[in-house]
């Protein structure tokens, strides 16, 4: 083992050990960007630096699981990637797929998907639905796979579904206006029934959401990480629960 091997040990070790009786977020969000980038970096395909990016994931979900974290949302695709190059598109979808069939077939996660499945291709739909569907069972970490996800989609198909289900209940608009409230897009938003993300994490260096969990991320803490995410690393993960514990949350107090 190289002596640099080593020390990085054992800094991850003391790490680990300093966050024992920290705060330890119940829902981290993770942004995993930089995939392209890091594939054009070591002179590979976007598919090569995808895949990579996938490959990651398991890795991820131990870290958080280890550490206590109960639900981890993935953005995986947004809306917005819907609109690439079908040539890169195509084989995107699939790796996103293939991901999250094996985090399926893992057995160790619960996952849901987070995201409108009218926008997918019907066959990574269904598949898709199929994983999810394999996972009803699982008694470990909440996963939420954001696929075919925009925040700004996300609120409009809250306030839709709301709109749709008091109109169900013969109630008139006037009704409805009177009574509306912030608990009414919650209570129709993908992740319902989930506590809201207390750490957001985006890799890459680039430092802003793009549209993630726009609603739910209000009183979130931020954490921006230089690494691209194949190059994301459980140091890196630790010194983001480490920042988060060191912050005074005010949740807008």
């Amino acid at each position: 083992m190289r002596l640099s091997s080593l020390l990085y040990g054992l800094y991850e070790q003391r790490l680990a050990r300093s966050l024992a009786k920290a705060a330890v977020p119940r829902h981290v969000g993770v942004i995993l960007d930089g995939n392209r980038r890091w594939a054009k970096q070591m002179g590979a395909s976007a598919s090569d630096g995808h895949q990579r990016g996938a490959d990651k994931i398991t890795h991820l979900l131990e870290w958080s699981q280890d550490a206590g974290v109960e639900v981890v949302t993935l953005w995986l695709l947004s809306t917005d990637n819907l609109e690439r190059d079908p040539e890169e598109l195509a084989p995107l979808l699939e790796i996103i797929a293939g991901a999250v069939e094996t985090l399926a077939d893992d057995g160790r996660w619960r996952l849901r998907h987070v995201g409108d499945m009218r926008l997918l291709p019907e066959e990574t739909a269904t598949r898709l639905s199929a994983a999810v569907a394999r996972t009803v069972e699982a008694t470990g970490l909440h996963v939420n796979v954001a696929v075919g996800y925009g925040g700004r989609h996300e609120i409009a198909e809250a306030v839709r579904s709301f709109l749709r289900s008091e109109a169900d209940a013969g109630l008139s608009l006037d009704q409805v206006a009177q009574d509306f409230s912030v608990e009414h897009i919650a209570e129709h938003l993908y992740t319902k029934g989930q506590p809201d993300p207390d750490l957001v994490i985006r890799t890459s260096g680039e430092q802003r959401l793009g549209g993630f969990l726009l609603w739910q991320s209000a009183h979130s803490e931020f954490y921006f990480c230089e690494a691209y995410w194949p190059d994301f690393r459980r140091t890196d993960f630790l010194r983001a629960l480490r920042d988060f514990s060191q912050r005074e949350r005010r949740l807008g107090r």
